[in-house]
């Protein structure tokens, strides 16, 4: 059983900071707190399943950054298909020939040309041939947009500009658009959860093209290094398997309050957060707190972010003061 088939409608995240590489300690949080979730709900409990579940997730997500880049030079090719029959046409007919200037878009050849993602993309079975009509669609789309219309009649044939066209492209058109949801959501259950964050990968890959570069252009690696990958092993083990601890923790430092009554989603997140805490000392503790407090304001109520922020700061005050905690806490700012 898929562990996934449980988790909750997440929302929007909206992700400001994106690194140089695919996989970073943000997305691993985000998936930590729907793996965390939906093991709780799932009642089979086997760790180690959960566990591979997780890594399978985040590469998934790999894939899902692949796929949509594969997106661009499929309605590239497309984009050809059509320049191909109406140059054809204009010859027979001996109208003026049509502007190759979309079909030979400079950025949208390197990336069809890319070496990384010829190589990844020929590994895997499903390819954008299976979805033509989503293609043609999306490609009409680009035709009628006023983002195409003033690429066209602009004079500027630069590189710099051809990057730009689709930067503001997927913006626009790949970016909010139900109908590709749909058909990513049938491919893959990771993906409806997943499209928005790589989106903004996707974004960040396409600013990070030169010209220069060719086909060797680097794409975003999946981790920067195994540090990351044991990360989120080590973090997804301990919410787990230091969860009634953890969540003493919680029930000590709330006393003034029904913890019986806490959203189910705010015990999921601080669980995670006091595992982070506790096991990465080189984490500061203002930046955990933080990141689930950020957490909270997308996947749970409307007052959890509050509650959990002055939760989690109390906890750590409390795990300091007992020892458990082997890191400084910020000064409390003083009241006026």
């Amino acid at each position: 059983m898929q562990i996934f088939t449980f988790l909750p409608n997440f929302a929007t995240l909206n992700v400001e900071n994106v690194h140089k590489i695919m996989i970073n300690r943000e997305l691993i949080r985000i998936k930590i707190v729907q793996l965390t979730y939906a093991y709780y709900q799932n009642g089979n409990r086997n760790l180690d399943v959960a566990e591979k579940e997780l890594l399978f997730s985040l590469s998934k997500a790999y894939h899902l950054y692949h796929y949509l880049l594969a997106l661009i030079v499929a309605v590239s090719k497309e984009a050809r298909k059509h320049y191909d029959v109406e140059t054809a046409k204009a010859k027979r007919e001996g109208l003026p020939l049509p502007s190759s200037k979309f079909a030979d878009n400079k950025f949208a050849t390197q990336l069809e040309e890319n070496e990384q993602l010829c190589d990844f993309m020929s590994t895997q079975k499903q390819t954008w041939d299976d979805d033509v009509e989503l293609v043609r669609k999306l490609y009409s789309q680009v035709m009628q947009s006023k983002i195409y219309l003033d690429y066209m009649e602009s004079d500027d044939t630069s590189y710099e500009a051809d990057r730009e066209l689709w930067r503001k492209l997927y913006k626009t058109l790949v970016m909010e658009n139900d109908e590709l949801d749909g058909v990513l959501e049938e491919k893959s259950l990771y993906w409806n959860d997943d499209k928005e964050i790589v989106d903004t990968f996707v974004l960040k890959t396409i600013k990070r093209f030169e010209p220069e570069n060719g086909a060797k252009q680097e794409l975003l690696p999946e981790y920067k290094d195994d540090e990351d990958k044991d990360f989120a092993r080590k973090l997804f083990r301990a919410t787990i398997l230091n969860a009634d601890q953890y969540q003493r923790y919680m029930s000590e430092t709330s006393r003034n309050w029904d913890f019986s009554r806490l959203a189910y989603m705010d015990v999921v997140i601080m669980q995670i957060a006091i595992a982070e805490m506790l096991t990465f000392p080189n984490i500061p503790v203002n930046v955990t707190i933080n990141e689930y407090v950020d957490l909270a304001k997308i996947y749970s109520t409307p007052k959890s972010s509050g509650y959990i922020n002055g939760m989690l700061d109390s906890i750590a005050r409390h795990l300091v003061e007992a020892g458990i905690l082997l890191k400084p806490m910020a000064d409390k700012p003083k009241k006026k």
